[in-house]
């Protein structure tokens, strides 16, 4: 285990120790990674005591469900901030726990663990690093260098949070340790295949047919490599699907041969078009710099922005008016 973190690691379970009411925070339109870093820590918090809960502000979303079970998530107007000591934000900092780091006092210790670039959101302990697969992976680590045992719900929970961000362990983000430690989560019991099963297989007839008018729609431009293909709201009413069933889409379409990278543009209500940008290491595209063109970040290989508008389409295409 690397000794990067052993500082912020100890400071952190410190204050876990010390604080009798605890916040964890997972992001807007929560995935594998920000649920599972949240309810592992949930885990262990609980059984030393603690009252925890997690904010989010979406529902956990109904794939996990098959993993977890029904698991409450507080929106912001379900909460009262001051109620607790310590706020930890999981894979969220600059996406959606900023949007409620005004609401901690001065009194209250804000934690921030994170394995995306350039934060912009502060907290009293900041634990971030790119080079992670996953928060979960974060998580494992933390809990290695405080001998923190592990049990089958907390296995479970990390082990889904790193198969989503690794896409089952095939994404260039997995590294010989990433298998060792997704070896050790099976041992420690993590059900493997079930949690393969709800992140990559259940899939719905509304989800098979969004993901059928994606696949008719994707154009390839030679020039660039890009393959892209975009999602209005009309789309994703006429499927009876939600957002939700978009997120696999663009590492689906970057495994389209002769391609560089794959973006998929949908609309996500309210006007905002999400932008999600996905490649691999041997072909060459950062697509953190196409991402930040728009506002948007993330990793060199999986990236997205946001923008303002209405996708429309014509005989050329497709254009954001």
């Amino acid at each position: 285990m690397s000794k990067k973190f052993a500082k912020e690691f100890n400071t952190l379970n410190y204050v876990i120790k010390e604080a009798d009411s605890i916040l964890l925070w997972a992001h807007t339109r929560p995935d594998g990674d920000t649920v599972g870093s949240v309810l592992a820590l949930k885990e262990y918090i609980e059984s030393l005591g603690k009252k925890v809960a997690i904010g989010c502000f979406d529902p956990m979303p109904e794939y996990l469900t098959l993993i977890f079970g029904t698991e409450k998530f507080l929106s912001p107007e379900e909460i009262n901030f001051s109620d607790y000591k310590l706020v930890i934000a999981c894979d969220s900092a600059d996406r959606g726990f900023h949007l409620v780091k005004e609401k901690i006092y001065e009194n209250q210790v804000s934690a921030i663990l994170d394995h995306h670039p350039d934060i912009k959101t502060q907290a009293d302990i900041k634990i971030i690093e790119p080079d992670y697969s996953s928060v979960c992976e974060l998580v494992y680590d933390f809990f290695s260098f405080a001998e923190i045992n592990l049990n089958q719900k907390m296995a479970d929970a990390l082990l889904t949070g790193i198969l989503y961000d690794t896409g089952k362990l095939q994404h260039s983000n997995t590294s010989a340790r990433v298998m060792e430690i997704a070896s050790e989560l099976v041992k420690k019991g993590a059900h493997l295949q079930k949690i393969v099963s709800a992140l990559f297989e259940n899939k719905n007839i509304a989800t098979l047919k969004l993901w059928g008018r994606t696949f008719e729609k994707a154009k390839v431009n030679l020039d660039t490599g890009m393959i892209v293909s975009v999602l209005t709201q009309k789309d994703i009413e006429e499927c009876e699907a939600s957002t939700e069933d978009i997120s696999q889409l663009s590492s689906i379409l970057n495994t389209v041969p002769n391609t560089k990278f794959s973006l998929i543009l949908y609309e996500r209500g309210a006007g905002i078009i999400k932008g999600s940008l996905r490649s691999e290491e041997y072909k060459g595209i950062d697509v953190s710099q196409i991402a930040a063109q728009f506002g948007g970040g993330g990793h060199k290989l999986a990236s997205g922005f946001e923008v303002k508008g209405k996708i429309v389409e014509n005989e050329n295409g497709w254009e954001i008016i």
